[in-house]
């Protein structure tokens, strides 16, 4: 049987309450989609793509690309029974409820706060209608393994397995969506990097 390592969601930000979460996660799979779209031109005959003869003439072959976002999706277990068993006072009244509501917390839009503070929509902190306030989503950091990639968080789905007498779930099943963000930030630039090195070490071991 695997190991299991962990897996890390944070929030990339100034926020009350901070927003964090570490996990179990050794996953059998992930699901991770890509889609470009090819821009070939209209011109008669070439619908397909333009003629090439060589290598050196295969930029033209498309005339553009549009490069859509990556998406994820995960599955995630939340178990407070090792805990509980340690003597943890708060997953023995609580189990992974704190877990829970924190993912909710990470899909939930944000407003901005005095001092630059973001806080939940929900809140409605500073008494503005829900039409004058500035909402955004939470920039998050996903981290497993080599990967630490900026995501947001886009679903939260939510089976609670087994409950403690005050029906306080200890057993969750979390389903996890995501969106990369591929911009000039730091942690993409990191990743494109790692992304190159891997690469560049599957050609020197012979493919």
């Amino acid at each position: 049987m695997a190991v299991a390592t962990k897996g890390v969601l944070f929030e990339y930000g100034l926020s009350i309450p901070p927003l964090a979460l570490v996990f179990d996660f050794n996953p059998q799979s992930i699901s991770r989609s890509r889609t470009v779209t090819i821009k070939t031109g209209d011109a008669p005959g070439n619908r397909t793509g333009y003629d090439f003869l060589s290598p050196l003439e295969t930029t033209r072959v498309a005339q553009g690309v549009e490069l859509a976002a990556e998406g994820f999706s995960v599955d995630i277990l939340l178990d407070a029974t090792d805990r509980m068993d340690a003597g943890d006072d708060v997953a023995a009244m609580f189990g992974v409820q704190p877990q829970i509501d924190t993912l909710r917390s990470m899909v939930e839009p944000k407003s901005q706060g005095p001092g630059g503070l973001q806080t939940l929509s929900s809140l409605g902190i500073g008494g503005a209608r829900a039409f004058e306030r500035q909402e955004t989503a939470s920039v998050l950091i996903f981290a497993w393994g080599l990967q630490l990639l900026p995501v947001f968080l886009t679903g939260v789905t939510q089976k609670e397995a087994l409950h403690l007498p005050n029906l306080m779930p200890y057993r969750a099943e979390m389903g996890l969506t995501m969106q990369v963000i591929e911009s000039n930030n730091p942690f993409t630039m990191a990743d494109k990097v790692r992304q190159t090195a891997m690469t560049a070490l599957n050609a020197a071991t012979g493919f």
